[in-house]
C-alpha cells in the first residue's frame, strides 16, 4: 500500500511539473521577430547619379513640294550621357518579401548625332553652265549635306518593385513601369539652315537591382534601367529647291531607347518592426 502510494505521490508531482511547465512552452511558440533592428516598410526618399547608353534608331527623308519622297536615310546615332536624380516611394514588407511603388525624375547629358548626305543631282534641280566659245551644259542638282543631333534633356519613371531579402538587410528586386521623357532634336541642312525641336515622349521601363542597409535608416542601391521611350518624329521645311518643284522638306523618325546603370542612396522613415509569420 505505501509503494502504491509513493509512485501515485510520483506521478502526480511529474504531472503537476508538466502543467507548470506548459504555459512557458507555449509562449516560445508566439511570433518572433524576423529582424528586431530593421523593416523595409514605410517611405523613403533619396537621389541617384550613374551613366546611360543611349539609342536613337532613325529614318529621315528628304520630300519635294508635291511630297515625293527623293532620299531615305537610315541609320542610329548613340545618346549617351551622364544621368543625376531624386526618387522616392513606398515599401510594404510581407516576412521576407518587400513590394513597393518608386517615382524618379532625372536630368541628362545624354546627347549624339550622325550626318548623311543627299548626293548630287538627287534632291536639287539641275542647273545650267556656259562655257564661251563652247556652249551650254547642264549641271547636276547640288549635293545637300543633313546633320541631325538629338538629346535626351530629362526622363521620369513610375515604377512597382518586388524583392526578396538574402538577408534582413539586403534586397534583390525586379521594377518596371511607365517611362517619359523629353527628346529635342536639331538639325542642320545644307550647313545654313538650322531648325529645331522638342517633343514629350511616353513609353516603358524595366530592370533589376540590389539595396542594402547602411546604418541607421539608410541604404544604398545599385540599379539597371532599360527605357524605351517611343518614336519621335518632326518636319522641316527649308527654302532649298527641290527637284521636281517645290522647296525641300526634312522629316525624321526616331526611336528612342535607353540603358542606365546608377548607384542611389535612400533614408527611410521608421514604421515599426516586422513580425515574422509562422
Amino acid at each position: 500500500m505505501k509503494l502504491i502510494v509513493a509512485v501515485l505521490a510520483g506521478l502526480f508531482g511529474t504531472a503537476s511539473a508538466l502543467a507548470a511547465d506548459l504555459p512557458a512552452r507555449i509562449y516560445t511558440k508566439a511570433p518572433v521577430m524576423a529582424d528586431p533592428g530593421y523593416n523595409w516598410s514605410g517611405f523613403y526618399l533619396g537621389g541617384n547619379v550613374g551613366y546611360s547608353w543611349g539609342r536613337s534608331n532613325d529614318t529621315s527623308t528628304l520630300t519635294n513640294g508635291a511630297g515625293t519622297t527623293l532620299f531615305t536615310s537610315i541609320g542610329s546615332s548613340d545618346l549617351d550621357g551622364v544621368v543625376g536624380g531624386g526618387q522616392i516611394g513606398y515599401n510594404w514588407q510581407i516576412q521576407n518579401w518587400v513590394w513597393g511603388l518608386e517615382a524618379d525624375i532625372q536630368g541628362t547629358g545624354e546627347r549624339g548625332s550622325r550626318d548623311f548626305t543627299c548626293p548630287t543631282g538627287v534632291c536639287t534641280p539641275a542647273t545650267t553652265t556656259t562655257i564661251p566659245g563652247i556652249g551650254v551644259f547642264p549641271v547636276p542638282g547640288a549635293a545637300v549635306p543633313v546633320s541631325l543631333e538629338q538629346k535626351i534633356e530629362w526622363f521620369g519613371t513610375v515604377r512597382g518593385r518586388v524583392g526578396v531579402l538574402a538577408t534582413p538587410r539586403v534586397l534583390f528586386y525586379a521594377t518596371g513601369g511607365l517611362a517619359y521623357g523629353e527628346v529635342g532634336t536639331d538639325e542642320t541642312i545644307n550647313t545654313t539652315s538650322l531648325f529645331s525641336n522638342s517633343d514629350t515622349r511616353f513609353g516603358y521601363t524595366v530592370g533589376a537591382g540590389v539595396e542594402g542597409a547602411l546604418g541607421g535608416n539608410w541604404t544604398a542601391k545599385l540599379e539597371y534601367l532599360y527605357v524605351d521611350l517611343g518614336r519621335t518624329s518632326g518636319s522641316f521645311a527649308t527654302t532649298i529647291a527641290a527637284l521636281g518643284g517645290g522647296t525641300l522638306t526634312s522629316s525624321y523618325s526616331s526611336r528612342i531607347t535607353d540603358n542606365i546603370l546608377r548607384v542611389g542612396l535612400n533614408y527611410r522613415f521608421n514604421s515599426g518592426p516586422v513580425v515574422a509569420r509562422y
